[in-house]
Order: C-alpha cells, then sequence, then structure tokens
C-alpha cells in the first residue's frame, strides 16, 4: 500500500475535467511535478506567471496542431490538488479531446489519472479534509436545490470544522492527562480533573444531539422516498402518472399488471423525491406476482412516507396494511373522486385521471418535507461512516467518565480523538505534541 501511494504521489497525471461528449469547451487537467515539462512540449511555453492565461495551439509529437488552447497555470501549493496544475481549454468536440490525451499519453512522464485522484490529492496536500471532498462529490452529483445547499456547506467545511473542532478539546484534555501521567511527582489538582469531565460530559451531549437527527443529511443526498401501496386497481400506477405529469407505469384494469416496484425522480421545491410504484398487494397472486408484492412491502418498509391509495367508490369501507407498516408515515387516498357520488370533506379525497385533489395532495407532502428536513442547516451528517465514527467516539467518551486510572481515561479519550479524525482523515500524533509544548514547559 505504501508504495501504491508514493507511486500515486510523483507521477503526472492528466484527465478530461469536463463531462463527455460534444461542448462549446472542454477542460483537460494536469497535475503533478512535471505539468511545466508536458506544456512545453504540447505548446512551447516556458516561463509561465501563475493564475495568468495563455492563448497556444497545441501540437502532437508529430507537429500536427491539435486546437488552439486558452492555458492556464496554478503553481503549487495554490491549486486544487496542492501541486503544479495546468489547465487546457480546448474545443468540446470529441476528436479534439482524444487527440489531445493521446499526445498527453505519449510523453514520459504522464500518464491518466486514476477515479478521484485529483481530490485524493487534494486530501494528502492537506487543500481539504475527507468531509470536504466528500462534499465535492455530493455537489456535482446533486439534482436539487437542498442537495446543492446541503453538499456546498459540506465542501465548504462546515461538518469538518466540527468534527475538528471536538478533536481539538479531545486532544487538550489528552495533553494535560499525559503531562500528569510522565510527572506523576506533580500532583493533579482535583479541580482540573473535574473540570476535564465536566468538558467531557458537555462535549458528549454535543455529539449525542448531532446524532439525534433523524437522519436528516442522509435522506436529503439519497432522496425522499415515497411508496403508493394499496390493493390491485386502485388507481396506484394512474396516481405516480398524474404526480409526474408523465406516463410513468402502465396503466390496465387488469389486476397484476405492476409487478415490480417502479421510480420517478422529482424535484418538489428543491427536496429530491423517489417516487416508487408497486404491486397490488392481494393474497391470491401467482408466483411472479407474489414476488412483487413482497418487494411492494420490502419498499413500503424503507420508505419515508407511505401514500396507502384505496378505492373512493366504497368509500368508507377500507382496506389495511400489513403489520409491519403500522409505525411508518402513512396519507390514506381515496382515488376515482370522480365516481363517488358525494365527496367527502374529511378525507384526501382525488381522482387521478381528472386531477381533481393532486394539488391537496401535493401540499401535503410539501408539509411533510418541510417538517422532515425545512430549517435545517448543512451542518448535519450526510453519510453513514460519519455516524458509525461518531457513535464509536460516544462509547469512548462514556467510558472515560467511568474510569479514575488517568492513564485509562487518557486511552478512552485518545480513542474518541482517533475515531473523530478517520471522519475527516486527520490522525495525527503532533496535534497531541502541539499541544502539550504549548501548555507545558516539558524539559525545562
Amino acid at each position: 500500500m505504501t508504495d501504491r501511494i508514493s507511486y500515486c504521489l510523483t507521477d503526472t497525471i492528466y484527465a478530461l475535467s469536463s463531462g463527455l461528449g460534444k461542448g462549446g469547451v472542454a477542460v483537460v487537467r494536469v497535475s503533478g511535478n512535471n505539468v511545466l515539462t508536458v506544456l512545453s512540449r504540447l505548446t512551447g511555453l516556458k516561463d509561465l506567471k501563475p493564475r495568468y492565461a495563455y492563448f497556444k495551439p497545441i501540437q502532437a509529437s508529430n507537429g500536427t496542431v491539435i486546437d488552439h488552447a486558452l492555458i492556464l497555470y496554478f503553481k503549487g501549493p495554490h491549486s486544487f490538488t496542492g501541486e503544479d496544475v495546468v489547465e487546457f481549454q480546448v474545443h468540446g468536440g470529441r476528436g479534439v479531446i482524444q487527440a489531445l490525451m493521446m499526445a498527453l499519453g505519449e510523453i514520459p512522464e504522464c500518464r491518466p489519472a486514476e477515479r478521484g485522484e485529483f481530490s485524493r490529492r487534494a486530501v494528502i496536500n492537506g487543500k481539504m479534509d475527507l468531509t470536504e471532498a466528500e462534499g465535492l462529490l455530493d455537489l456535482i452529483n446533486a439534482e436539487t436545490e437542498r442537495q446543492r445547499a446541503q453538499a456546498l456547506g459540506q465542501m465548504e467545511g462546515r461538518l469538518g470544522q466540527l468534527y475538528d473542532g471536538w478533536r481539538d478539546q479531545l486532544c487538550h484534555h489528552m495533553a494535560y492527562l499525559e503531562a500528569f501521567i510522565d510527572f506523576p511527582e506533580e500532583e493533579i489538582p482535583p479541580e482540573k480533573l473535574a473540570s476535564i469531565d465536566t468538558d467531557i460530559r458537555s462535549l458528549l451531549e454535543s455529539i449525542q444531539k448531532h446524532l439525534d437527527d433523524n437522519r436528516v443529511g442522509e435522506r436529503l443526498r439519497e432522496g425522499f422516498q415515497i411508496a403508493i401501496i394499496g390493493v390491485p386497481n386502485v388507481g396506484k400506477s394512474s396516481l405516480i402518472n398524474a404526480l409526474t405529469h408523465k406516463d410513468v407505469a402502465i396503466v390496465s384494469q387488469t389486476a397484476g399488471t405492476t409487478r415490480d416496484v417502479v421510480e420517478a425522480h422529482l424535484d418538489v421545491d428543491g427536496f429530491p423525491v423517489i417516487l416508487a410504484d408497486t404491486a397490488g398487494l392481494r393474497e391470491q397472486a401467482e408466483a411472479i406476482e407474489t414476488e412483487g408484492i413482497r418487494r411492494a412491502v420490502q419498499r413500503a418498509e424503507e420508505a419515508d412516507l407511505i401514500l396507502h391509495v384505496q378505492d373512493g367508490t366504497v368509500y368508507p369501507q377500507s382496506e389495511s396494511l400489513p403489520d409491519v407498516l403500522s409505525s411508518k408515515t402513512i396519507l390514506t387516498i381515496w382515488n376515482k373522486a370522480d365516481l363517488m357520488r358525494s365527496v367527502p370533506t374529511d378525507a384526501m379525497c382525488i381522482s387521478a385521471k381528472t386531477g381533481v385533489g393532486i394539488p391537496e395532495l401535493w401540499k401535503q407532502i410539501k408539509t411533510i418535507l418541510e417538517r422532515d428536513f425545512g430549517g435545517r442547516d448543512s451542518g448535519v451528517i450526510t453519510r453513514e461512516r460519519y455516524r458509525t465514527a461518531l457513535i464509536e467516539c460516544v462509547r469512548a467518551l462514556t467510558r472515560s467518565l467511568s474510569v479514575s486510572d488517568l492513564e485509562l481515561k487518557a486511552e478512552e479519550l485518545r480513542l474518541a480523538a482517533r475515531a473523530l479524525g478517520r471522519i475527516t482523515g486527520r490522525i495525527d500524533a503532533e496535534d497531541l505534541l502541539d499541544v502539550i509544548f504549548r501548555d507545558f514547559c516539558i524539559g525545562k
């Protein structure tokens, strides 16, 4: 593993940084110690000023002009990766991009970048921590305004600063405990030990409150899951088509038409929503339909909201849902309002066929979205690995409060700090030494 990391760090890498396909402009990025050599071979440019734009023809090894490019040079460490970086802005045709990539590949000092290698180098070179890198990935993948805002906050360091701040507190207390352990002749003041425990309790409360977030960040990243469920022929497929204004699902009077889960991805006031049409629930079904029903119940169990569609023509006779769904958030919807003799005002009645009641249904869905996600800042847990590390940190802090032995207490704080450090990728003994030398005159 060490050799692999060393190999990655010493090579000069290149990649297409803009999207594939035709475009007005394509950006090819090169990073590493030999970018100026690469640039000289392709353009003849030398002695470039950082952050100045140059317009020059790019030539292949045989002298053929590939394109006329706008060229930017970023001198390390003031670049995205922390290394010397050159960006070629060329015309976005496939032929131009292919020719430039081939020319770069013919240079011995260059090789194609691996997936995520530019961001990886940025992390290794201290340009960003792991949470910021993952925020960047989320920003690239963001499809809605709320996802964009959350990802941008994380990329700008909100989560990393929070976790690093907690870790700094632990390092500070560890420094005191290590000093008292190393110099037992110096009697530890009781009030100091008490203040350390008080701070740990306060920190523990902050982390537990951070964990108690109803998984808002993760759900916003992945999308708010809505499952449409009910018995056959109540209009589930018609409803998903009405909600999306598309023919997402096949509509038929034949029971059991929907065999598998059919998804539709929507942007609802900036919230990412995944609508899922499921197989009709009934006891008498052949083998394939039975599997579809199993998947329907499973999808409903995983959903954030269930739209339970019922036949409005038999209102108020209702069909019950499986017991495993009793704890879920459920909106009961009576479809076929256009066929009802009288429409009750105390029930959600709609017609997926005519559109009656659909705006009111969306209003209720948006109210639930705002309740679950509204008013949240971007400093929320967005990945399971963060949550796992935070839980490990909580356990270590809890154990530290239950022991009086200084060495055991210091070890538990060390484990808690390491758990936090794994989130950001900053696990460094030098942090602890810095605190020790600053606060204690060891070796005086």
